[in-house]
């Protein structure tokens, strides 16, 4: 089974996405489509096995303090240098490289759910130092959030020293 939260917000220009034809009657009995879902109510619960994500700071945590597995599809920015971390440091996700083909993601799913080195990252992501480490970065007083202030303000320092007037 699968849920897949598929958003029409994303593509500018675009008020519905459609899937490609019979996609609908070949996957009914598989899994669910929807517009939108609490990740971190979904990500919590039992059934969940994997996370296919795209590895943004905010999601990947999502995916680690809750002790999910995770398939990564990298798209921009952050997401790029994310996965280097979680797939060499913390060892709990699967990296797509190269052009998104259905056999690619088919390969990879069965690694992350059927393989001896998928057990090994699901293992890996429950453990709890991993979890607990995720969690606190991402409390008021954690490095993430302590990071991206840190940030705002630098940016904020350096438009105030190119025009003081502001």
């Amino acid at each position: 089974m699968f849920l897949w939260v598929l958003r029409s917000d994303l593509i500018r220009g675009v008020a519905q996405v459609t899937l490609a034809d019979g996609f609908d009657a070949v996957t009914r009995d598989r899994g669910i489509i929807v517009s939108w879902a609490p990740q971190e109510e979904v990500l919590a619960h039992a059934a969940v096995g994997g996370f296919c994500v795209h590895c943004g700071w905010k999601s990947t945590q999502e995916g680690q303090y809750t002790g999910v597995s995770m398939l990564c599809r990298p798209y921009l920015s952050d997401q790029m240098g994310n996965p280097r971390c979680v797939e060499h440091v913390w060892r709990v996700i699967l990296v797509l490289h190269g052009e998104l083909e259905s056999s690619k993601v088919e390969e990879a799913i069965r690694r992350l759910m059927q393989s001896k080195e998928g057990d090994m990252i699901r293992e890996r992501a429950q453990e709890m130092e991993i979890r607990s480490r995720a969690a606190e970065a991402t409390t008021d007083a954690g490095s993430s959030r302590l990071n991206i202030v840190e940030l705002v303000n630098h940016i904020l320092l350096s438009l105030y020293k190119s025009d003081p007037a502001r």
